[in-house]
């Protein structure tokens, strides 16, 4: 792992799980919440505008409807989310499982040619586009960089930030700077909503699917 800003490089443990080949899109985000909070509207559109908590209960309701154990525990009166990280469900990736997913088992920044790979703010025509338009990267993941950023689980620096999680990937408007495998920002989980943010799915790998 390494923070492109800080310069600072560390090693997290990843075990198997799954990683959606496609950023959520509106499509998907509507049948399952009944509601499209994004402000650029399109069936194919990575839903955005949508918040950590949204993010996450949208991944319970998922697993609800597939008859999964869900993997987060959501107390709102005092704003606390507990992961279970041996449910079976849908949830958001770690930032190391959504780097490692990124990058394909590589170390580079980006996957490939910017241009060949990413919506950023040369070539969006200064909104959000369809999903898998772009080409994939080694493993056939979809918009992994651009497009919209993706909410990760994790908390970015609890002891400076509190309860504030991270978001990789860099967006639509973004300059070609900041569209890395190893940007990473943060914002706070119940509030902070835009139209460049979005999120993919994520579980354990089960063995027996």
């Amino acid at each position: 792992m390494r923070d492109d800003r800080t310069k600072e490089v560390w090693l997290a443990k990843i075990v198997s799980f799954e990683l959606s080949k496609f950023p959520v899109t509106q499509e998907l985000y509507q049948a399952i919440v009944k509601e499209n909070p994004s402000t650029f509207k399109g069936k194919k559109l990575p839903v955005e505008t949508v918040s950590w908590i949204e993010a996450v209960n949208f991944c319970n309701k998922l697993s609800e409807i597939f008859w999964e154990t869900q993997c987060y525990s959501i107390d709102l009166d005092i704003e606390e989310i507990t992961l279970n990280s041996d449910a079976t469900g849908f949830r958001l990736p770690t930032e190391a499982e959504w780097q490692y997913a990124c990058q394909a088992g590589s170390k580079d920044i980006r996957y490939g040619e910017l241009n060949e790979i990413a919506w950023f703010k040369d070539n969006s025509r200064n909104r959000p586009q369809d999903v898998g338009q772009k080409q994939p990267n080694e493993w056939g993941l979809y918009d992994m960089l651009g497009n919209v950023w993706e909410w990760c689980t994790d908390i970015y620096d609890e002891t400076i930030y509190g309860s504030y999680r991270i978001f990789r990937g860099g967006g639509w408007c973004d300059q070609k700077r900041s569209v890395m495998a190893t940007t990473r920002r943060r914002s706070h989980p119940f509030s902070f909503r835009i139209d460049d943010l979005g999120f993919r799915i994520a579980r354990n790998w089960n063995h027996n699917n």
